[in-house]
Order: structure tokens, then sequence, then C-alpha cells
């Protein structure tokens, strides 16, 4: 019964019942009944990743949509963790709920407002207290708690990110942008040398001064790659067309000519009008 037919269950609740009958060793659905932590793991990624991508794409509908398919995930994990009698979605509201409470001691608490800046400072100081109150004595170094499961760019940027806080980096940007070229000579080096190990250990050491210089600029590298990666889509499609209009290809084509369509494309979105027409093209 929905809330339409007169069912005043919190839509919360709703699903979580849901979740549950999902798992019921009784006629629970068995594809739901075989899955584990680890095998809804990568689902859980790819519903973050597709409501990251609604974002990108401004759909405020499928952004909703997405929210609650990600939202499931979250009720999956927690209704397997109550299976097993480890916690359940209540504990798991509750732990999040008073993690925010003790971030935002400005807000609830008796801190003085801060500037975005001085609240992200105070939100490390306050994760760093937490790590350590969860591993007392451990040893636990600084850079521990930095998900492996990052994509290697927002990781790497999250790295540099820790060890600056306590002084490990480069004083300015510029220091940075030096560093940069010296690993992209060392790539270069190895390249020339034919030594394609060490060159893809150097190729690694450029990406990972490219996510440095990144966090410098304040910028998500992953952000910033996949805005690379749509204009390359977008440039290269226009080519396509421009040399389908020619009744040719890409096959069929050379690079000099593929190079000087991509270039028209990058002419016109450098003054403002995007992708050029492929009729403005084949007329060249």
């Amino acid at each position: 019964m929905s809330e339409a037919d007169g069912d005043e269950r919190p839509p919360i609740q709703e699903l979580l019942e849901v979740m549950a009958r999902l798992r019921d060793p009784e006629g629970g659905c068995p594809w739901d009944l075989e899955q584990t932590f680890a095998t809804i793991a990568p689902y859980t990624i790819e519903e973050a990743y597709e409501v990251a991508d609604a974002i990108q794409r401004g759909s405020m509908a499928d952004l909703a949509e997405e929210l609650g398919d990600l939202l499931f995930q979250v009720v999956f994990h927690a209704q397997m963790a109550k299976d097993v009698g480890a916690f359940d979605f209540d504990d798991v509201a509750r732990g999040i709920a008073g993690k925010m409470r003790r971030r935002h001691p400005h807000v609830f608490g008796e801190a003085a407002a801060r500037t975005a800046g001085e609240q992200m400072d105070a939100w490390e100081t306050v994760k760093a207290g937490e790590r350590a109150e969860k591993a007392p004595g451990s040893g636990a170094g600084l850079l521990d708690g930095v998900a492996i499961t990052l994509p290697a760019l927002t990781r790497a940027a999250k790295l540099s990110g820790r060890a600056a806080r306590v002084g490990f980096a480069w004083p300015t940007l510029a220091g940075v942008m030096k560093k940069l070229r010296e690993e992209v000579a060392e790539l270069e080096a190895e390249v020339a040398a034919g030594d394609m190990e060490n060159a893809r250990r150097e190729l690694g050491d450029v990406l990972f001064v490219c996510a440095n210089i990144a966090r410098n600029l304040d910028v998500d590298p992953e952000e910033a790659l996949r805005g690379s990666n749509a204009k390359f889509v977008q440039r290269f499609a226009f080519i396509e067309r421009a040399l389908a209009a020619r009744g040719s290809s890409p096959e069929r084509s050379s690079l000099a000519e593929m190079d000087a369509l991509w270039n028209e494309a990058k002419r016109a979105e450098r003054d403002g009008h995007g992708a050029p027409s492929d009729q403005s093209a084949t007329n060249r």
C-alpha cells in the first residue's frame, strides 16, 4: 500500500521493509539473498558515479532517481549487517548524525562561526582526532585511512593534501610546476632509453604531480579530466561528421586532415561559438 492509499509510514521505513523482505530467507529474492558486502560494493560505486553523472548533465529528474538508487545501496549494506548482528540502518544514521555534530561545533556547539577555509581546517583536525581515538596506540600514520579504492587521481590529491597539512609540500604552485617539468624530463629520458618499466613508473610520478597541482588550484582532478574527456569526444565527433560530409571517414583520412579539423574545433571553442558547423568545415 502506498501513501496515496492511506499508508502514512515514513518513506524510509517503507524502503527498509522492502529491503528486509528481499532478504527474508523465507520467500525473499534468491539473488538478493546470495549477495555479500563484497559483491554489492561494485554496484555501490557504480551508483555513486551515476549520481555524479546526473549532476554533470544537470538533470534533476535523473538525480532524484540516482540518489534513490544510491540510498538503496546504503539500505542493502545495512540490512546485510543486521542479518549478521553487526549493526543496522539506525546505527548508520545515528553515527553520521553524531559525526556531523562533532565536526560542526560552530553550528551545534559554542565555537565561533568560521569561514569556509577555516572550517575545512577544523574539519580535518576533528577527523584526525577521530582516527586517533579509533586506534589508540596503534601507531597509525597520517596517510592511513585514505581509501585505496578511491580513483587514483583523487587519492593522490588527498594523500598530498594530508602531507601538506604537516608542511610536507612545495610552498608555492611555482615549485609544483617546476617539479612537473622535472618529472616530464625523467619520463622522456626513460622513453628515449627504451625502458618501458621505468617509463611506467615515471608516468605515475607525472600524474601524481598533476594531482598535486589540482589540489593547489583547488580543482578536483577527476572533474578536470572528465571535462577534458568530454571535450575530446565533442571535437572528435565533429571530425567524424565533417569527414562524413566530405564522403570520407577517419580511417580513410590523414592525420594532417584530421588535425586541421581538430584545430578548427578548438578555434571555435576559443571564440565562444562552440563546435563549428559541419557545413563550414566542408566549405574550407
